[in-house]
């Protein structure tokens, strides 16, 4: 067995062309010459092919892929008998979000909210059925020239509703580290809130033309993740919608606990983003600690001088004489 290269025939399958290669897979163009339909087909690299948790990992992606039906989301094609690994899915002409990103030049505000509604969409379907998608980012995201989005790559989504895989050396912390939430960096599996984060980092990039976290490392970004807060959007847009930005912010929370807690309530305000209310973000004590609360210069000098105040008072009290007929204090606790 050797690499599938173009012009070679795979079952009923003529290769064609080469449309993307990650590290793992290429997925190639092909045509169909029972149907004569194009295809496109993602292929192991060879080198995986006869790894046991790549092998069950690439079959879990063509089983979850057989059950997703939205219109947002690539559809997988029924397996047939097959002399290797691969899976077979709808052939969709498009350019992927990355190619419409360019550095420092943000998207239109109205492009930008239509991919995102969209995308999440295809969130709260998926959550709806106990899958996370765990990758999300702009080279798996396909923009069709009529506006639509199909959403790609299910290779390391999260399937809650069967056996978790626990090989040695099977880590749960994948995926790219830009658009990857805090917990994720750190190792957990993640739920829909991470999808939220990098939903939320996605649509960051689209409307400012950078990411909420820049460094020139993975471990940099890693690390800025666990420790900082994202930079506001308005340092690039000044003129940013506050409205926008708070729910940029939102989704960015570092704590699960803090963000959207689904994609359908992301989905509510970026239909009206105008119900937003800019600031109104509940402040977690766990995450920031109260003593690190933002308090007015004028509203923490009033606080001063009323407990200097109050001690006043309370000193004069102590210091009265008891008068008359009052209980003797023996200076050893309460009065006898």
């Amino acid at each position: 067995m050797r690499e599938i290269l173009v012009g070679d025939r795979l079952d009923q399958y003529e290769i064609t062309e080469l449309l993307a290669r990650s590290g793992m897979a290429a997925v190639y163009r092909a045509r169909d010459t029972e149907t004569g339909e194009g295809v496109a087909l993602k292929i192991p690299h060879l080198q995986f092919e006869s790894d046991l948790v790549f092998h069950e990992r690439f079959r879990r992606e063509e089983a979850l892929g057989q059950r997703l039906s939205h219109p947002s989301i690539i559809k997988f094609l029924p397996p047939r008998d097959k002399s290797r690994m691969y899976i077979a899915m709808e052939l969709v002409e498009g350019k992927s979000l990355r190619a419409l990103l360019q550095p420092q030049r943000p998207l239109g505000v109205d492009q930008a909210l239509d991919l995102a509604r969209q995308l999440c969409e295809a969130l709260v379907y998926l959550h709806g059925r106990r899958v996370v998608h765990r990758d999300l980012k702009p080279e798996n995201v396909l923009v069709l020239p009529d506006g639509r989005v199909k959403l790609l790559d299910f290779g390391i989504a999260l399937d809650e509703s069967a056996r978790r895989l626990t090989w040695f050396g099977l880590s749960s912390t994948v995926g790219t580290p830009d658009y990857m939430a805090p917990e994720q960096v750190g190792g957990r599996r993640g739920d829909a809130r991470t999808d939220v984060y990098a939903l939320g980092t996605m649509l960051y990039e689209m409307l400012t033309g950078h990411l909420p976290y820049a460094s020139a490392t993975a471990a940099g970004i890693v690390r800025a993740k666990t420790h900082e807060p994202p930079q506001p959007p308005t340092r690039y847009v000044p003129g940013l919608d506050p409205h926008l930005e708070e729910i940029l912010l939102h989704a960015l929370e570092p704590s699960p606990r803090d963000r959207y807690p689904t994609a359908a309530a992301l989905l509510e305000d970026l239909r009206d983003p105008s119900r937003v209310i800019p600031g109104a973000r509940a402040v977690s004590p766990a995450r920031r600690g109260l003593s690190r609360l933002p308090v007015p210069r004028g509203v923490l000098g009033g606080l001063v001088i009323v407990l200097i105040l109050s001690g006043l008072v309370l000193l004069t009290w102590l210091s009265k004489d008891p008068g008359p007929g009052a209980p003797a204090s023996t200076g050893h606790g309460a009065p006898r």
